[in-house]
């Protein structure tokens, strides 16, 4: 972390397809070993699926599971003399869409189906309904800033 002035946003330019920088940031992180053209066809097969099964475009439905993803609060720990307190914090902006990203594919790789194109339509489709593991996540994350609200005199 430079002393002087602030880190400098990397520029990210839009996926080929849907031309979208959200979509791209995804793939990115979906990413293994620097094997972008995999990512980026397990993300538009995924989307293919949603298509077929949720007879919707598959673009408002990545955006809409993304959003429901997104946390508001999450808890931070703080230590005050001695003692470590979870305080609840309020999410930066591009935090948020970083941990729905994290999450929903984190979540899709550990589910039971077979491939990940199904896993990562699924988990999709889940997150845009309201369910899913990462919705979970996203809801544990604010009980527990909510279980420590007695702390947020603690904010920095």
């Amino acid at each position: 972390m430079p002393r002087r002035r602030g880190v400098k946003k990397r520029e990210i330019s839009p996926d080929p397809k849907y031309r979208d920088v959200l979509v791209q940031k995804f793939i990115n992180r979906m990413m293994y070993c620097g094997k972008k053209s995999l990512a980026e066809k397990i993300f538009y097969q995924s989307m293919e699926e949603i298509e077929q099964k949720a007879k919707e475009d598959p673009l408002k439905v990545f955006k809409k599971a993304v959003e429901n993803v997104k946390p508001v609060i999450e808890v931070k720990s703080r230590r005050v003399g001695g003692a470590t307190y979870q305080v609840p914090v309020e999410v930066r902006p591009d935090r948020r869409t970083s941990l729905a990203i994290r999450w929903i594919i984190g979540f899709a790789r550990s589910r039971g189906e077979r491939g990940m194109v199904k896993k990562l339509a699924g988990e999709l489709m889940d997150a845009a309904n309201n369910k899913g593991a990462s919705i979970k996540k996203k809801e544990d994350t604010h009980k527990m800033a909510e279980a420590n609200k007695a702390f947020a005199h603690y904010r920095w």
